[in-house]
C-alpha cells in the first residue's frame, strides 16, 4: 500500500481496513506522531516505510531489522510478540492462549471450547434460550400496553 507522498498529517481514519497488507509506505508524508495501536490488527506487515522523524509501531525490538535510507525509516520483518513460550509479558488467562495482533502488540485468544470474561465459561452462548426469553418479554409487555393503551387509542 503506497501512502508515499499525500500530504498526510494524521494517519487516514480507514487504515485499519488495510489491516492485510504487507508492505506499507508512508514516507514523504508530515507525520508527526503514530497513535498507540495504529496498526493494530496488521499481523501480516513485513515491511513498513516511515518517516525519518518517526520510530517503528512497537518499537524496534518489534522488528527483526530497522534501517535508515535517506529521509526514511524501514521497519522489516515483524517479529512474534509473544515469546517462545507462547505468552506475552502478562500471562493470558488459564484457557487462553498468546497470539500476534500487530507490531509489538499481542492478545489472549480464548481455546475451545471457552469463552467470555478471562475464558471462564464453557461451552456455548444459549442462543436460543436467550432468544426465547427475549421475545417472550417483547410479546408480553407489547401485548400489556396494547390492552391498556387502545382505549386512548379510539378517543376521537
Amino acid at each position: 500500500l503506497d501512502l508515499s507522498n499525500c500530504s498526510l498529517q494524521n494517519l487516514p481514519p480507514g487504515l485499519a481496513e488495510a489491516s492485510s497488507a504487507a508492505v506499507l509506505d508512508l514516507t514523504e508524508n508530515p507525520l508527526m506522531t503514530l497513535p498507540n495501536g495504529s496498526f493494530l490488527g496488521f499481523t501480516l506487515l513485513q515491511l513498513l516505510a516511515v518517516p525519518l522523524p518517526l520510530g517503528c509501531p512497537g518499537g524496534n525490538s518489534a522488528w527483526e531489522e530497522v534501517t535508515t535510507s535517506g529521509s526514511s525509516r524501514l521497519c522489516q520483518g515483524q517479529r512474534n510478540s509473544c515469546n517462545s513460550s507462547g505468552e506475552p509479558a502478562w500471562p493470558c488467562p488459564e484457557n487462553a492462549a498468546c497470539a500476534p495482533d500487530g507490531p509489538g502488540l499481542s492478545q489472549c485468544l480464548c481455546d475451545s471450547p471457552f469463552h467470555g470474561y478471562k475464558c471462564l465459561r464453557e461451552g456455548t452462548f444459549p442462543v436460543l434460550l436467550f432468544c426465547g426469553v427475549l421475545g417472550a418479554t417483547t410479546l408480553s409487555l407489547s401485548f400489556l400496553l396494547w390492552s391498556t393503551q387502545r382505549r386512548k387509542a379510539k378517543a376521537p
